[in-house]
C-alpha cells in the first residue's frame, strides 16, 4: 500500500525517460531492418520489456546499457518462428503492433498475455489482418491471437475505413503493408498519434498523410503506406514521454506554490490534446519548442500552480489526450465550475473501464463525479478526502489518485501500486523529489 500525504508545494527541475509509444516502436523497427540500431532515453518498464522479450523469442538479439537500447536487426525474412507462445504480459501496444510483424514475415507464433489483455478487443486488427492474407485467429475476437504463417510470399495491397481512430490499429497494418503487394491506404475518423508515421519515414518508408474533407461531414485522415523501400537502422534519443510528464503537470497545477519544469518532452501534436485542455481551463502552462529529432518534436514544459475553470472537452480533442483523462479528472474536480466529456467510450476498452474506474475511486475520496456512457460529468469545486483506493491494475488510475493524494485532506493510501512500474517507475521517487510527502 502506497499512502500519498497532503504536500507542500512541488518545486524543481525534472528530465524523464522515454516515450513509451516511442520506446514500443523503435525496439520493434529495429528489428525490421538488416543491421544495427541504437535507441538512447529508452523507457525500461513492465511494457517495454514485454517488446523486448518478445523480440528474443522471434530471433532479434539486443541489449540495454543504462537506458541505451542496441538492437541487431534481421530484417522480416529473418525473423524465426518462436518454439513457444510469446507473452505479452498487459502490454496491448506489444501484441497489437507484433500481430503486424508476424503477418508480415509469415511467423508461425502465438502471441498471448495476461488475463486483463486477454479481455481487450483484438477483431480491430484480426479482420483487417485476414483482409491482407494473413493466416489469423482468435479467441471470440480476444487473444490468444494465433498465426498459421502464410503460403503467399506477398499480403494484399488494402483500404481501410476505421470505425475508431486507433494508432495502435494503424501501426499494426502499416507493418503488415510493409509485406504488402501494393499501397496499403487507412482512413481514421480522427487524428490518432502519428509516431509510427515519423519514425517509419525517417528509416526511408514511403508514406502519404491527408487530410480528407467534404462538405458538410467531419475530416477524415488518410494514411497511406507504399511498401518497397528498404528500412535503415535507427539513431535516435527519445524525447521524455508526454504521457508521463502529465502527471507531475497536474501536481503541480493543483497543489498550491508549485512550480515545475519538465525538460525534453515529447510534444509530437497528436498526443498533447491535455495542454490544449489546461490551458481552456486557465493553467499556467509556457512550452518552450526546441526542435526535432527523426521527426519528432520536443521541448520544456513550464507550469505553475493555477485556479482552474471547468470546461466541455469531446470531439477530436478526446483522441488527442486519450490517455491522460484519469489525471485530467483529477485536475478537473478541483476546477471552479462544471467539467463534462464525452465522445470518450474508447476509454472503456483500456487497462481498466477507465471510465468507470475514475468514476468509483473519485466518488471513494468524496470527489462529486457522474458516469455516462461515453464520458462523465464533474460538479468541480471538489475538496478531496483520504482513505484506501483501488486503481483496478491500471497504471495511470493508481498514478492519478497519487496526485489527488497531495491536496487532499488526508492521506491517500493506494492498493497494489506497483502496478505504475508498468509504464512510469520513476514517478513515486520524482515526487518525493520535488517535495511531495509520501511513505
Amino acid at each position: 500500500m502506497l499512502k500519498i500525504s497532503p504536500s507542500a508545494p512541488l518545486k524543481g527541475t525534472v528530465v524523464l525517460t522515454g516515450d513509451k509509444s516511442l520506446s514500443h516502436r523503435a525496439a520493434l523497427f529495429a528489428a525490421l531492418v538488416t543491421g544495427e540500431s541504437r535507441i538512447e532515453n529508452f523507457l525500461d518498464a513492465g511494457v517495454t520489456r514485454s517488446m523486448l522479450n518478445a523480440l528474443e523469442k522471434i530471433g532479434v538479439s539486443w541489449s540495454l546499457d543504462e537506458d541505451v537500447l542496441t538492437v541487431h536487426g534481421k530484417g522480416l525474412a529473418g525473423l524465426t518462428s518462436p518454439a513457444s507462445p510469446i507473452n505479452c504480459g498487459n502490454s496491448a501496444t506489444t501484441m497489437r503492433l507484433l500481430a503486424g510483424v508476424c503477418a508480415a514475415s509469415g511467423l508461425s507464433v502465438v502471441l498471448d498475455g495476461s488475463d486483463g489483455l486477454r479481455s481487450r478487443p483484438m477483431n480491430r486488427i484480426v479482420l483487417p489482418l485476414k483482409k491482407m492474407g494473413a493466416t489469423i485467429n482468435a479467441v471470440n475476437g480476444q487473444a490468444p491471437l494465433v498465426f498459421s504463417g502464410r503460403s503467399t510470399s506477398t499480403l494484399s495491397s488494402a483500404s481501410f475505413n476505421l470505425e475508431v481512430a486507433s494508432a495502435q490499429v494503424k501501426t499494426c497494418l502499416l507493418l503488415a503493408g510493409l509485406a504488402a503487394d501494393g499501397p496499403v491506404r487507412i482512413i481514421e475518423p480522427g487524428p490518432s498519434r502519428d509516431h509510427s508515421e515519423r519514425m517509419l519515414a525517417a528509416m526511408g518508408a514511403r508514406l502519404e498523410k491527408n487530410v480528407l474533407q467534404e462538405f458538410g461531414h467531419p475530416a477524415k485522415f488518410e494514411t497511406i503506406l507504399h511498401p518497397g523501400n528498404e528500412l535503415n537502422p535507427i539513431r535516435m534519443k527519445l524525447p521524455g514521454d508526454f504521457s508521463s510528464a502529465a502527471f507531475l503537470i497536474t501536481a503541480a497545477l493543483i497543489t498550491p506554490g508549485s512550480e515545475l519544469t519538465i525538460r525534453n518532452v515529447g510534444l509530437n501534436p497528436t498526443r498533447t490534446g491535455l495542454l490544449d485542455a489546461f490551458m481552456a481551463m486557465g493553467a499556467h502552462i509556457d512550452v518552450d519548442d526546441k526542435g526535432e529529432q527523426n521527426g519528432e518534436p520536443y521541448g520544456d514544459i513550464h507550469v505553475q500552480y493555477s485556479q482552474l475553470r471547468g470546461i466541455s472537452v469531446r470531439g477530436p480533442l478526446v483522441v488527442r489526450m486519450i490517455d491522460e483523462f484519469p489525471t485530467f479528472a483529477v485536475a478537473a474536480a478541483l476546477a471552479e465550475g462544471e467539467t463534462v466529456v464525452h465522445d470518450a467510450g474508447e476509454l472503456r476498452l483500456k487497462e481498466s473501464d477507465r471510465i468507470h474506474s475514475i468514476c468509483k475511486q473519485l466518488k471513494a475520496i468524496g470527489i462529486n463525479i457522474k458516469e455516462h456512457d461515453d464520458g462523465f460529468h464533474l460538479s468541480g469545486n471538489a475538496s478531496p478526502v483520504g482513505g484506501i483506493v483501488e486503481p483496478q491494475g491500471d497504471h495511470r488510475i493508481a498514478m492519478a489518485l497519487a496526485c489527488a493524494g497531495l491536496v487532499s485532506s488526508s492521506p491517500i493510501q493506494i492498493n497494489n501500486p506497483k502496478i505504475i512500474h508498468e509504464s512510469f517507475p520513476e514517478f513515486i521517487p520524482t515526487l518525493i523529489g520535488l517535495g511531495a510527502t509520501i511513505g
